[in-house]
């Protein structure tokens, strides 16, 4: 499964949550100090964003917001034509709370969880592959 990690190149994920988020899944895929693997399989990611803002002060400005991000993945193999093995939806949300005249506060609390949303569906991401990549070594078909 290791060898099979290894052999995934991520595809480019646009905007900066995207770039965090191929960083973030090219590190689990080939952890530091391993050799240079040639790629078997393309795995592809589109990362989407939506923003629900759930409280607000007396003068009528958000006071908290949920963030929803959505990562919709793909897996090929890199034959001639490339084969879908495998896909899946990864969702996670977070919230953070905007103080009151404390803008640089409320980008650190947005970066913030920004970042732990993208490590978390990374980590789904890896998690399905691992299950992927471990069921098709036993020769299980994949439900």
């Amino acid at each position: 499964m290791v060898a099979d990690f290894a052999s995934v190149k991520v595809g480019l994920i646009t905007e900066r949550q995207g770039q965090l988020m191929r960083r973030r899944l090219e590190e689990g895929l080939a952890p530091a100090g391993r050799g240079v693997v040639t790629a078997k399989y393309d795995l592809r990611v589109g990362l989407n964003y939506s923003v629900e803002f759930q409280g607000f002060r007396t003068d009528g400005f958000p006071s908290r917001a949920r963030f929803s991000a959505t990562a919709n993945w793909f897996l090929f193999d890199l034959g001639a034509p490339p084969r879908e093995i495998t896909r899946g939806t990864e969702r996670a949300s977070d919230a953070y709370d905007i103080p009151e005249n404390q803008f640089f506060a409320a980008d650190v609390a947005r970066d913030t969880m920004e970042r732990q949303l993208v490590e978390e569906i990374a980590q789904h991401i890896l998690e399905k592959l691992a299950i992927h990549f471990r069921t098709a070594a036993q020769g299980v078909a994949p439900a």
